[in-house]
């Protein structure tokens, strides 16, 4: 099987490496090797201009330069003061109702929109910041957290680093590895069930209750053609039901039902 291999030059050198991405996005096409000489500042202009940013000093200095660049990323998306002395029409609470109507007021779409257009952008430019890793998912860095069992979870079994390649992903991705690793090993409280569950890696947040309100409080049908409602509804209560039984083995059928609730 073929994957996106990621290009760089270093030392004058020419390097390849297999790329990851669990969102599918392809490899960067310009790529620079950085450390801890290179400023925030200049690793954020970098990200801006679609520079991808491959580290080769300290983990935990990369740690605090994504969140260094994360917070110029806010900073530019806050409004000026210009924005903020303008007049806005105060926006109206979307409802189950609004929804159900296609009747959400156009400033609360644009709003959203602007929203979820600077999550992207946000997205897109801390992904900027890349890590290697080995064939057995070690990460060469100094002061490396052990990601082994996290990197399996999350990619499947782990390989001998002597016969196969290393690997470049996104420090962002990796964190997300490690997040997902914790939730999976501790579990998470979920109130309306009364229990802890175990969410694997890539599975649909279960703690994303405030939809079932939604769901309950709409009125049904929400349009006269929407045939697939009342299927997605009952596999949403199946899968609450399976994770209510004392069964094990249905857990992970649970988890992969949540999600179909919102397609």
């Amino acid at each position: 099987m073929s994957h996106p291999i990621i290009r760089w030059t270093e030392g004058r050198l020419a390097y390849s490496a297999r790329w990851r991405s669990e969102a599918g996005l392809p490899p960067h096409p310009r790529v620079v090797v950085v450390d801890e000489q290179t400023s925030a500042n200049t690793a954020y202009r970098l990200a801006c201009e679609g520079t991808a940013l491959l580290w080769r000093g300290d983990f935990q200095v990369a740690k605090q330069l994504l969140i260094a660049m994360a917070k110029r990323v806010d900073a530019k998306a806050r409004p000026t003061s210009k924005q903020r002395a303008a007049p806005k029409r105060p926006l109206k609470s979307a409802t189950a109702e609004s929804i159900a109507t296609d009747a959400t007021p156009p400033a609360a779409r644009d709003a959203f929109n602007r929203h979820r257009l600077a999550q992207s952008q946000r997205a897109r430019t801390l992904g900027m910041l890349l890590i290697p890793l080995t064939g057995d998912y070690q990460v060469p860095l100094r002061r490396a957290p052990d990601l082994r069992v996290a990197c399996e979870e999350a990619y499947g079994p782990r390989e001998d680093s002597r016969t196969s390649g290393d690997s470049v992903v996104s420090l962002r991705e990796i964190l997300g590895l490690i997040g997902a690793h914790e939730w999976r090993k501790k579990g998470v409280e979920v109130a309306a069930l009364g229990a802890r569950v175990h969410p694997h890696y890539g599975v649909f947040a279960p703690v994303r209750s405030e939809y079932v309100g939604l769901v309950a409080q709409a009125p049904l049908p929400l349009s006269p053609g929407d045939t697939t409602l009342p299927l997605r509804i009952a596999l949403a209560l199946l899968a609450l039901m399976l994770l209510h039984s004392q069964l094990e083995y249905p857990l992970w059928y649970a988890y992969f039902l949540m999600p179909t609730m919102w397609l």
